[in-house]
C-alpha cells in the first residue's frame, strides 16, 4: 500500500487505475468488432445492433470507473504513470464517455435515474390535466406565436433589466 495525502491508497483502488485502462481498451475493441459485423449484416446501425444495449453497459462502467478514479485525488499520481496524458485526459476522454452514454442511454437505464422525472417534466412542462385532459398535447399556431412572442419580450426586458 502507497500514502498519498494521508489516504491510503489500497491494492482495491488501484484496480480502478488498472480496470479503467484495461475498459477502454476492451470497448474499443468491441466497438470495432461490432461494427464490422453490422457492415455484414447489410450495413446496419451500430444502434440497430441486437446486442448494443452491452455496449452501453461496458460505457457505463467505463464512466463509473473513470468518475471513482476523479473522486479519489489519491489515486492521481497513478493516473499520470499509468494514462497518457494523466488526469487531465482521464477527465477529457471520460467527458467524451459520458456524452456518448448520455446521448445513447435505453429507456430502461433513463428510468433508473431517480430525477429523470423531474427532468421531463421541467423539459415539458406540467400541466393540469383536471382543468383540461388536452393541455399539453399541442397548440395550434396563433397560441404557439403568441407563446413566442411572449418569451421573447420577456428575454428582452430581462436582459434590458440587467443592463
Amino acid at each position: 500500500m502507497a500514502e498519498e495525502n494521508n489516504t491510503v491508497v489500497s491494492k482495491e483502488m488501484l484496480w480502478y487505475v488498472d480496470n479503467y485502462i484495461v475498459l477502454i481498451d476492451y470497448y474499443d475493441r468491441t466497438i470495432s468488432r461490432i461494427a464490422a459485423r453490422c457492415v455484414r449484416s447489410g450495413n446496419i446501425a451500430l444502434e440497430e445492433y441486437k446486442f448494443y444495449p452491452y455496449i452501453l453497459d461496458v460505457l457505463e462502467e467505463i464512466c463509473d470507473t473513470g468518475n471513482y478514479i476523479l473522486e479519489h485525488q489519491a489515486l492521481y499520481p497513478y493516473v499520470e504513470k499509468r494514462i497518457a496524458g494523466g488526469v487531465e485526459a482521464l477527465r477529457k476522454n471520460l467527458a467524451l464517455y459520458q456524452e456518448e452514454l448520455t446521448n445513447n442511454q435505453s429507456p430502461d437505464m433513463v428510468r433508473a435515474d431517480p430525477n429523470e422525472a423531474k427532468k421531463i417534466n421541467e423539459a415539458l412542462g406540467n400541466f393540469d390535466k383536471a382543468v383540461d385532459p388536452t393541455a399539453g398535447a399541442g397548440m395550434n399556431i396563433d397560441e404557439l406565436m403568441e407563446k413566442l412572442m411572449a418569451e421573447n419580450n420577456s428575454e428582452q426586458s430581462n436582459e434590458q433589466n440587467n443592463e
